[in-house]
């Protein structure tokens, strides 16, 4: 789509702009010592990048900045990941030292050095199910459609949730399956409940109960909808040391998401595996459409247990984010595999 010539004038723009915020002109990216390009050639190639989306003239400026085209093709295919410094690696190393074992407190300390690091607002979501185990389950049916499970957990905590009892299902068969349950998973993390289920006593379960198939599907829903999620923002207010937010319809709008507790949890479980970047119109709330936001999943075991969201003008240091964002993935996992073992 664009010529070696036009991706590098288009990173360097990128570059500069999100270091200084300020319209990007063909003399000062002729200075830059990789570029061996004059004036006049620059300008032709950021004429043509602006013509094919990437870069845009803001009012009658002669620089450009980038579009969210143009920042999506530089995340996609131009971004180098920047080293983190001493000091980011120091403070990163000190937090795996704290003996902190509830999931959602470490999901909590995570936001506030990430929001810290980088200087933009971190948007966490964290679930206990690490620490936490089943103590005991009950099926109780309504009528022959419907049944209510009870999830007692060994911190004293209660779910209630609705699932639907297969047509084809026996009322007696509800009753073997939950014996069989309790005997079996009482005292399992809530977190390896699933792969349990099926990995160890679904033999067990075909033995003794008819349709168990069945009834181990209608459990798994019933798992599948409470985590105890919790919600965590930190470093709203370096939204306004962005320039780009210096104007107080775009903030307060900003500040209004940031009340919405709802709105805030979809937005972050709609993140995809690993590392996902939405710039701009990808973000589906019209409060997002002048930021990006960068997610990272983390999962232990196969079993979600927490996402970090770092969010930032569409100026954002990709690079930076991206690259802590790996690295702490990393020790996260680690950090839970530790933790488990213990």
């Amino acid at each position: 789509m664009l010529s070696e010539r036009q991706k590098l004038i288009l990173n360097a723009i990128i570059n500069d702009y999100i270091f200084t915020a300020e319209p990007v002109g063909s003399r000062s990216i002729s200075k830059h010592k990789n570029i061996g390009f004059s004036p006049a050639t620059i300008r032709n190639e950021m004429s043509d990048l602006e013509e094919k989306g990437f870069l845009e003239q803001p009012h009658t400026s002669a620089g450009r900045i980038p579009s969210h085209k143009g920042y999506r093709y530089f995340v996609d295919h131009l971004i180098q990941p920047e080293d983190l410094s001493n000091q980011e690696l120091e403070v990163l190393k000190l937090f795996l030292k704290e003996k902190i074992f509830k999931t959602e407190e470490v999901m909590q300390q995570v936001a506030s050095i990430l929001s810290n690091l980088t200087k933009y607002t971190s948007i966490a979501l964290g679930s206990d199910m690490l620490n936490t185990s089943l103590k005991h389950l009950q099926l109780i049916p309504i009528n022959k459609h419907t049944a209510v499970a009870i999830i007692v957990t060994d911190t004293g905590h209660v779910e209630n949730r609705s699932v639907s009892i297969p047509p084809e299902v026996e009322m007696s068969d509800i009753e073997k399956f939950v014996n069989l349950l309790n005997m079996k998973l009482a005292g399992t993390p809530l977190f390896s409940l699933r792969s349990k289920l099926y990995n160890e006593i679904s033999s067990e379960l075909k033995k003794h109960v008819d349709e168990y198939e069945k009834l181990v599907y209608m459990l798994e829903t019933a798992l599948t909808e409470g985590n105890d999620e919790r919600l965590y923002l930190s470093g709203a207010t370096n939204m306004l040391i962005q320039p780009e937010f210096r104007d107080f319809d775009k903030i307060k709008t900003i500040f209004d998401l940031f009340d919405k507790t709802d709105s805030l949890t979809r937005l972050v479980t709609t993140a995809n595996t690993g590392i996902e970047v939405r710039i701009g119109s990808e973000n589906q709330l019209d409060a997002m459409q002048n930021c990006s936001f960068i997610t990272a999943n983390y999962s232990f075991q196969g079993q979600w247990l927490g996402t970090v969201g770092i969010l930032g003008p569409t100026r954002m240091d990709y690079g930076k984010v991206i690259h802590m964002l790996e690295h702490v993935s990393v020790d996260l996992i680690a950090h839970f595999s530790r933790q488990f073992k213990s």
